[in-house]
């Protein structure tokens, strides 16, 4: 599911797996132990205690019985995110949050068993992490202790964990993917230098976001708004009893702006605005921000006396921005490599791969290693997964015809190894997640072309008009079995367009429903510019940054149904100030 970013708003070839297993409880003690440390004070000491529990758990476990002690991990890895982050807030013109924070948090993965079975098998995988937040100073004994408490916790919980599993195994049925738990990677060095504390001039930058939020007082239907300005400088540190040693920086500055509103018939609306760059000095214009602040306003107040749409079953555009959030939600997800194993899933396209899933003038690839899409920040990059992995582009769509899928360490069927993109929120279990998700066309036409198009396909199927989607917020995907396998996103600015030439009409109040496989079938042609999304995306492993990039695209046939009417009424009592501003407006 896609969210306005922050989350603080809300929300290859296969190789044989026997040997694999063979190779990897062969090597690792030795592997493990010839290791010197090496590198950022942080890293030597996750290095040298990862090290110290590699090669005595399972040896001495008092307390555990004599099944502990001969119950060593195969299997054990530290990650740390190190952030430094500044966060301004302001609504109503005024601040309500001005902080610096400093945190640095651990994970631990501990896995027992061995690669093809282990404490993570099934409904179990959450079992392997363990997180606990570590002191700030590069004290290496507090660092080592704090580490020795979260590695005590896991071991004792992976055990716990895997007893469970072996018992399940002799007792459920028989799987319909046996594939392993773990897949075999080669260990991962890079040792570059960390991300830099965040430096903003804070006065400055309050003084800036109290201005944007100020600008809403000119809107006295607008209710409800926040400006957050939020700039994190992070360093991922990563070490593993396979021997990989990561430190990876990620730099990122971001502005949201969040407003809503309330129809007289109890409908709420709202629309968001970001602003994404690699530092704070990249971030737009205060003059670009303010005018994009005035659209938001105008649009709320439009929206709130917009008709309220009927159901519809008809052509359409997706704008470039809303396509992209349709792909992330309505493809996307179903091509994470976790969806395609577990008698949960309703694995939507596991049996299609080297089949056509989209037409063939279709193409989509993920890729993390990507910063930028033109002159427009991607938030969804990265250099290494949460895994350790080398972010790689993979090419899942090709030309219509599914290839592969998003893959972290857990293996599926025909796809045993990972593709970089092992993706969590810290303290949670990576999975197979999207980074950056882009969509390209061999059949585009000019945006004009495209609206003829779709006046054209409306009047063919005998209907008055098409929908144009121009901005969606969000949606989710329902992809377990015991559900349908549909989608739905909520778009947030919708017009009609008639086919007999009158303007085009703003609506409120749309849903699109539907089910991945037709709709994607339903794409008849794409704009020749593309557009970005920003956000964040919540799943099992944890809300992580992403971005899409699509094409504006006409669809033959989309769904849509009426939203939620809402039954709280405006607000009896006037907004302050609000009939000297009413005022004004109409002495202009």
């Amino acid at each position: 599911m896609t969210y306005p970013s922050p989350a603080a708003l809300r929300r290859s070839a296969c190789r044989p797996l026997l040997w694999s297993v063979i190779v990897v409880c062969a090597c690792l003690v030795s592997t493990v132990s010839a290791a010197e440390p090496s590198g950022p004070v942080l890293l030597d000491a996750m290095t040298t205690e990862l090290q110290r529990a590699f090669t005595s758990l399972g040896k001495q476990a008092p307390g555990k019985g004599d099944a502990a002690r001969q119950m060593p991990p195969y299997f054990l890895s530290y990650s740390v995110s190190d952030t430094s982050e500044v966060a301004i807030r302001a609504q109503y013109g005024a601040l309500t949050d001005s902080s610096a924070n400093h945190t640095r948090v651990a994970s631990v993965q501990m896995r027992l068993g061995d690669p093809a079975l282990d404490n993570t098998h099934g409904n179990h995988r959450g079992s392997a992490v363990n997180s606990l937040q570590l002191p700030l100073s590069d004290d290496r004994e507090a660092l080592a202790r704090s580490l020795w408490i979260a590695t005590n916790a896991g071991y004792g919980n992976a055990l716990d964990n895997y007893l469970r599993v072996k018992t399940e195994a002799q007792v459920r049925a028989k799987e319909e993917d046996s594939s392993a738990d773990f897949s075999h990677e080669s260990p991962q060095v890079s040792i570059v230098n960390a991300a830099p504390p965040v430096v903003v001039n804070r006065g400055a930058w309050e003084q800036r976001v109290k201005a944007l939020s100020r600008l809403f007082r000119d809107y006295p239907d607008v209710y409800r708004n926040m400006v957050v300005l939020s700039a994190q400088n992070e360093t991922y540190y990563y070490a593993s009893s396979e021997g990989s040693r990561v430190v990876a920086p990620h730099i990122q500055a971001r502005l949201i702006v969040v407003a809503a509103t309330r129809a007289d018939d109890g409908m709420d609306l709202f629309r968001a605005q970001t602003f994404e760059a690699e530092t704070i000095d990249g971030l737009p214009a205060q003059a670009v921000m303010e005018a994009a602040v005035r659209d938001l306003g105008k649009s709320l107040e439009a929206l709130r006396k917009a008709p309220v749409t009927d159901p519809f079953n008809g052509p359409a555009i997706l704008s470039g921005r809303a396509a992209a959030v349709f792909f992330h939600e309505v493809l996307g997800h179903r091509l994470e490599g976790q969806r395609q194993r577990g008698d949960e899933e309703g694995q939507t396209f596991t049996k299609e791969v080297n089949k056509e899933v989209l037409p063939t003038f279709l193409s989509v690839a993920d890729d993390p290693t990507l910063t930028a899409f033109g002159q427009t920040w991607l938030s969804g990059n990265y250099t290494y997964d949460d895994e350790g992995q080398k972010a790689r582009r993979v090419d899942l769509i090709h030309d219509g015809v599914l290839k592969t899928f998003l893959m972290s360490r857990l293996p599926i069927a025909s796809f045993a190894a990972s593709n970089g993109h092992g993706r969590s929120q810290t303290g949670r279990m990576p999975t197979g997640r999207q980074g950056n998700l882009i969509v390209t066309s061999t059949k585009t036409v000019p945006d004009a072309e495209l609206r003829k198009q779709l006046l054209d396909e409306a009047k063919k199927q005998g209907k008055p008009y098409g929908l144009y989607f121009e901005d969606i917020s969000s949606g989710f995907a329902v992809t377990t079995r015991n559900s349908p396998q549909a989608f739905q996103v909520i778009p947030l600015v919708v017009y009609r367009v008639y086919v007999d030439g009158r303007p085009d009409e703003l609506v409120r109040g749309v849903s699109i429903v539907g089910t991945p496989l037709a709709a994607m079938k339903r794409i008849l042609a794409t704009s020749d510019k593309s557009e970005v999304f920003n956000g964040e995306c919540g799943a099992e492993s944890g809300t992580v940054p992403v971005s899409a990039v699509a094409p504006a695209m006409l669809l033959s046939e989309i769904e849509t149904q009426r939203q939620q009417q809402g039954t709280a009424r405006p607000p009896v009592l006037p907004i302050p100030g609000a009939t000297a501003v009413s005022a004004t407006k109409e002495a202009q």
